[in-house]
């Protein structure tokens, strides 16, 4: 990471996604924030500049196509390149219900943000992530996403069944594995990251991780050497089975 690292985060103007763009902006890179509300971002780039750091607002629904290539335009403009992609903006709706009791619009409504948006949002900036010498794709996933342990009855959440959240992260993964494999030739390397059980605004603050120790994976893989590893699923302590 150095002054001309351009790093977008997606949802990055509060809990896991503020801390990321944090830590990236204190390595030196220039952060996008990339926030849904433009209140919220604004509010976001303020804090981060206040303490010195390089950060520009980059509106963006990762819900909304048209918003999407408009973001892509924007950083085009400005910067004529992308190095970072952390796509962190993600929901969580379904809490508490069973396969038989979902709707098929909190279906569809997780699967909009959590997996399409992803996709959308790597398609659309793959163009500027050429432009870098060296580009990197985090996908911000979960352990719930793992269908290994999905299905280990020893799993430490294995009571954890949120069909719309978990089978996402799911699909989240596998877009890992596919676009890793596009990019296997070149120098942009993507890998899915763990995160783990976090204290947000997504679980109503009641993981019992703090989005320091959250960042952490995030940030490594982000900032990867030309050797690291392309097409995984990590967590701090190593490879996540899919």
């Amino acid at each position: 990471m150095n002054d001309k690292c351009v790093v977008l985060v997606t949802g990055g103007n509060k809990g896991i996604g503020f801390q990321v763009a944090r830590e990236l902006a204190l390595l030196g890179g220039t952060v996008l924030v990339g926030a849904r509300s433009e209140t919220n971002g604004k509010d976001a780039v303020s804090k981060l500049m206040s303490e010195g750091l390089r950060a520009d607002l980059i509106p963006i629904d990762v819900t909304d196509q048209k918003s999407i290539q408009t973001a892509e335009n924007l950083i085009r403009e400005r910067y004529g390149r992308l190095d970072v992609l952390i796509n962190n903006a993600g929901i969580a709706i379904d809490a508490g219900m069973s396969p038989s009791q979902l709707s098929i619009d909190t279906l569809k409504q997780t699967f909009e943000t959590n997996f399409f948006g992803a996709f959308l949002v790597t398609q659309t900036m793959l163009p500027l992530l050429r432009n870098a010498n060296a580009g990197r794709v985090v996908n911000v996933s979960s352990g719930l996403g793992s269908l290994t342990l999905n299905s280990d009855p020893d799993s430490e959440f294995a009571g954890v069944k949120l069909i719309a959240y978990n089978s996402s992260k799911a699909a989240l993964n596998s877009l890992t594995i596919q676009f890793a494999y596009e990019l296997r030739d070149t120098s942009i390397k993507v890998n899915s990251a763990d995160p783990g059980y976090t204290a947000t605004d997504l679980n109503g603050h009641s993981g019992t991780r703090t989005v320091e120790q959250a960042a952490g994976i995030i940030i490594k893989l982000a900032t990867l050497d030309e050797s690291g590893p392309t097409g995984g699923f990590f967590d701090e302590n190593g490879s996540v089975p899919w």
